[in-house]
């Protein structure tokens, strides 16, 4: 399984990216596929969930910001960022794991990666 985030840049606080994770080898019809990042000396944390069986979840500092979806056809994996903050400033991440319809699972249970793609937000 190979998973390749893209779509990273530099843009004013107010601005959109969309993020693109391609994924290859990936052939579970059952999954979670997540969203997650990583600033300078912070933790890392998750940013949105999508699960096989349809649940959709946000961290609470981007819900009504970020979209995140997946193109089935192309199996592509995306996050859609709107109204950028300074704080969304990180590395993003995309990750999945198989054979579960829902993504109850802990971090641990991401055994799928991409490289990241760095995300910076400022004036």
């Amino acid at each position: 399984v190979e998973m390749v985030e893209s779509g990273g840049a530099s843009v004013r606080p107010g601005g959109s990216l969309r993020l693109s994770c391609a994924i290859s080898g990936f052939t579970d019809t059952h999954y979670c596929m997540a969203w997650f990042r990583q600033a300078p000396q912070k933790e890392r944390e998750g940013v949105a969930t999508l699960a096989s069986g349809g649940w959709i979840t946000y961290r609470d500092s981007v819900k009504g910001r970020f979209t995140i979806s997946r193109d089935n056809t192309k199996n592509i994996l995306y996050l859609q960022l709107n109204s950028l903050k300074p704080e969304d400033t990180a590395m993003y991440y995309c990750a999945a794991y198989g054979g579960i319809s829902h993504c109850s699972e802990p971090v641990s249970s991401f055994n799928y990666w991409g490289q990241g793609t760095q995300v910076t937000v400022s004036v």
